[in-house]
């Protein structure tokens, strides 16, 4: 049996190299597509109220608060605003028998939006009636004011509560710097950094364009600097 010319050893290596390349390629598109997965798992568009508070906890004169009473309102606040949205939804996808790409077609989305509405008000409801600080209340108000206007913005075009949920953080910050009088600057390049993750994993999912990635941070800014501020 004859062995290969160099010709044909030239183009078999050429083909072995194509190969190794195309799964290179392969392999770095399934990475980012897993990252924009697990951003888009970790900033759940439910966590803000839940930083908010930790937040206050932290920075501002509710430090002083016992442990067991910030714990208290942590547990609080996840139950209605993080674990019981999530779980509503996901028995109600479940029942459809929807994918999480499928739940995200702009028609299917409004009972989910209802879901979290009624949540956060049952949240709010309960906070008002242990009499808490109007801060706290306030970060709430913000997040619902946030789920409702996307709610609306979504009976004519798909817009992100991902990054609408960033944006409130952004708000809320701005609003707080100016009622502490702190420079909210190193924590805004944060924020502004998770939400350009964040939205890019939106787009690299397909689940929204820049468009509505931007329009969800700018609804999601304004909606909680308004709320926090005059509320």
């Amino acid at each position: 049996m004859r062995g290969r010319g160099v010709g044909e050893n030239v183009i078999y290596v050429r083909d072995i190299l194509v190969l190794v390349r195309e799964r290179r390629e392969s392999m770095k598109e399934k990475n980012i597509i897993i990252a924009a997965r697990l951003l888009s798992m970790v900033f759940t568009p439910f966590y803000l109220s839940f930083v908010g508070i930790a937040a206050l906890f932290a920075f501002s004169w509710l430090s002083m608060m016992p442990w067991r009473y910030k714990l208290n309102v942590l547990g609080l606040v996840y139950l209605f605003t993080i674990l019981l949205p999530t779980l509503l939804i996901h028995f109600y996808r479940n029942w459809h028998g929807w994918t999480l790409i499928e739940l995200g077609k702009k028609e299917r989305r409004i009972v989910p939006y209802l879901l979290s509405i009624l949540s956060y008000f049952a949240c709010l409801c309960v906070m008002h009636s242990h009499s808490l600080p109007h801060l706290m209340g306030s970060i709430l108000l913000a997040a619902l004011a946030i789920q409702i206007v996307c709610s609306v913005i979504n009976v004519w075009w798909k817009v992100s509560t991902h990054t609408a949920a960033i944006g409130g953080v952004a708000g809320a910050l701005l609003a707080f710097a100016m009622i502490f009088g702190f420079n909210p600057i190193a924590w805004l390049c944060v924020v502004i950094t998770l939400a350009g993750m964040v939205g890019s994993g939106r787009m690299i999912l397909r689940q929204h364009s820049l468009a509505q990635v931007t329009t969800g941070f700018v609804v999601g800014l304004a909606t909680a600097f308004y709320v926090v501020m005059f509320a």
